[in-house]
Order: structure tokens, then C-alpha cells, then sequence
């Protein structure tokens, strides 16, 4: 999912006769717009808030968390009829918000868990899973949702919601299920005193000196120490 942004360059669209296009610039909010916007802009500030590393011991809780209440967003977005703005090219937003600090942050923060593996697609050809990282998975959905609270604070609510609604379809939507996944697990390892696995033969987890079976100790005992919990000594 790493460096799997999607990208923001303009693109035409021709909405269709009858497609129920929303009004697109200054119009106000409608509930389930304020719905979707709130919680983009709660996720935002608090990945921001967790990066800071102010309460290291809640930092998993916490993604967990946000990350779930997140996928419960893109899912509205996904049921709905798709949102087709009135402008034919969406309006120039300017540069994206660079997130490589959050990015930095998060994966200092997140060591040495940071790194999971996972299988992009469920329905496709069967190949190895790929290794991925936490903290740039976090920081890309993080520039995408940034980008669509650009439009909606400069009063482009349609716009806005195309754009959550298109990324959340072709990118934030998959690499949150995975990130959820990956929180998931090492939760659930924890709590039922299921030891951390190695890593897939072959796969890539950066040199970073460690061995496999220390690897999967440290993140075993990191999560432990965060949950209060004494973690399962590893068996020989």
C-alpha cells in the first residue's frame, strides 16, 4: 500500500443528464456532508495528535481506533450513488499538504511494528504478500483526505465529496482495511497470548539488524507493555 497515493492532477468529467449532480460552488452542507467532513477532519487531527508521541502507550489503541471510525465513513461514501460535481475539471487546489514529518514520526513512534505484509487484492492472482509500513500507509490516507477538506473549506461540497469518494474507492478505502487488519492482529495476539509469527520467507522488512524472531518479540513485548498485559515468552 506504501507510496500508493493517488494521484491529484485534474481530470475531466462530464456529469450525465438526470445523475442527480449536486450544486458545487457555495453551496451549504447538507447533513450527511457534514457527517463525512467531520470525520475526515477527526482522523486528521488525531493521527496528527498520536504522532506527536505524547502518550506512546495508547499510540496502537488509538489507530485502531480512528482507523475503524474511518473505514465507517468511506463506507457511507461507497453506498451512495456516485457524486458527480457540477464543474466538468476539478478546480486547482494548489500543492498537497507534505506529510513526510507525520510519516517520520509515525514510523519512530511505531517501531519496531511498523512493518506488516499483506495481499492487495483478495479477488486477484494469488502472489506473495507484500511488505508494507503503518506509519506510510497512515500519512498517504492522510494527504488524501487532506485534499478533499481543501475543497470543502473553500465551500466546494460536492467537489469535496467526489474526491473522498473517488480516493476512498480507488486507494484510502484498501490501504485502511489493511492498516485495520495489521492493528487488528497485533491486538489479537496480545490478548489471546498468540506469539508474533516471523515474517514470510523472502519478504523485505528492511535491514535493520534484526532477525525475524527478534523482530516479532520486540512487537510482541511493545504491544504487551502498551496493553498492561505480560506477554507470552517465546517457545523454542
Amino acid at each position: 500500500m506504501s507510496d500508493a497515493t493517488t494521484t491529484t492532477t485534474t481530470r475531466a468529467r462530464q456529469p450525465e443528464p438526470g445523475s442527480g449532480a449536486e450544486p458545487g460552488h457555495a453551496a451549504e452542507p447538507d447533513e450527511f456532508a457534514v457527517q463525512i467532513a467531520d470525520s475526515v477532519d477527526s482522523f486528521v487531527l488525531a493521527v496528527h495528535e498520536v504522532a506527536k508521541g505524547d502518550e506512546p502507550g495508547s499510540a496502537i489503541s488509538l489507530l485502531l481506533l480512528e482507523v475503524s471510525q474511518l473505514l465507517l465513513a468511506g463506507g457511507r461514501l461507497g453506498a451512495i450513488e456516485d457524486v458527480l460535481p457540477e464543474d466538468r475539471y476539478e478546480p486547482d487546489t494548489g500543492p498537497d499538504v507534505d506529510e513526510s514529518d507525520l510519516r517520520q514520526c509515525l514510523a519512530e513512534l511505531l517501531a519496531p511494528i511498523d512493518v506488516y505484509h499483506e495481499v492487495f487484492d483478495p479477488y486477484g492472482i494469488p502472489d506473495k504478500p507484500v511488505a508494507c509500513r503503518i506509519s506510510d500507509d497512515i500519512a498517504g490516507v492522510v494527504a488524501d483526505l487532506q485534499h478533499g477538506l481543501v475543497h470543502y473549506r473553500e465551500g466546494r461540497i460536492s467537489e469535496a465529496l467526489w474526491w473522498w469518494q473517488f480516493s476512498y474507492l480507488a486507494n484510502w478505502g484498501s490501504t485502511t482495511t489493511s492498516v485495520l487488519r495489521a492493528l487488528h492482529s497485533l491486538v489479537a495476539h496480545v490478548r489471546l497470548d498468540s506469539p508474533i509469527g516471523a515474517a514470510v520467507e523472502g519478504a523485505d522488512t528492511d535491514d535493520d539488524g534484526l532477525t525475524d524472531e527478534q523482530l516479532g518479540q520486540q512487537a510482541g513485548e511493545l504491544m504487551a507493555a502498551e496493553l498492561g498485559v505480560h506477554s507470552q515468552e517465546p517457545t523454542s
